[in-house]
């Protein structure tokens, strides 16, 4: 950046407190919490699934009956599984371009790229697995609140690096074991694909909950640095 850049006058700050409405942070947490069932519910499936190939002695003595139930039940948890973590993965993304773009208020000089960005990222190949991550960390350190006269400012970010961390390794996880259970063809390569899952969407329930963590932790940080802030003013207005 150009000392003449460094130089520029900051815009004037938006008439409006930043704040992201409640129903937001609850729907995020809410679709959250269904993606989490959504992948108990296949980890029962997979189980079942599992008990009953586990040794070709009761795979061979189980009926026509429960081997087309086990199949269809795992095929529904897969099918309840894309379907949550699609509806919640648009929620999560509108939340989080609704935070970047507040974050960009409360600290403007953290930020390299514009709001655009916590939506684009997410779809650009390989960039997608850190420049989500990136923004994050720069909406993390925006909302911090300022420090008080004498005191250092310190930022953790273990609720961040702790989310994304199980995210990426849930995304990788799963798109290995849908791939070893896709070529799969004899019984004993199934039942260790299937085992592979149980562990793969177990995985993805402790993302879950770290998504939801880091998205509740951050959405308070935004509403409380905007009421401790130069926002405090208009905040009591707006109540």
């Amino acid at each position: 950046m150009s000392a003449s850049s460094d130089l520029r006058p900051r815009p004037a700050l938006p008439n409006r407190v930043p704040r992201v409405p409640r129903f937001l942070v609850v729907s995020v947490s809410a679709l959250l919490a269904a993606v989490a069932l959504s992948d108990l519910f296949a980890v029962y499936a997979g189980v079942r699934t599992y008990t009953l190939i586990n040794g070709e002695e009761r795979f061979a003595f189980a009926s026509q009956r429960e081997l087309e139930s086990a199949d269809t039940l795992y095929e529904t948890a897969g099918t309840f599984q894309v379907s949550t973590y699609f509806a919640c993965s648009i929620v999560f993304i509108i939340w989080f371009h609704w935070v970047r773009r507040d974050a960009g208020v409360l600290g403007p000089d953290k930020f390299r790229n514009g709001p655009g960005w916590a939506i684009g990222s997410w779809f650009i190949p390989l960039a997608q697995f850190w420049m989500p991550y990136r923004i994050a960390v720069d909406m993390w350190g925006a909302s911090t609140r300022l420090p008080s006269d004498g005191e250092t400012q310190k930022v953790s970010l273990w609720p961040v690096n702790l989310w994304w961390g199980l995210f990426i390794s849930s995304v990788l996880f799963n798109r290995y074991t849908g791939q070893r259970y896709a070529k799969a063809e004899t019984l004993e390569e199934i039942r260790d694909a299937v085992l592979q899952v149980i562990v793969a969407d177990s995985l993805d329930i402790l993302a879950a909950a770290a998504a939801v963590h880091f998205a509740v932790r951050l959405t308070g940080m935004q509403r409380l640095k905007a009421t401790e802030g130069p926002y405090a003013s208009a905040l009591g207005k707006s109540e």
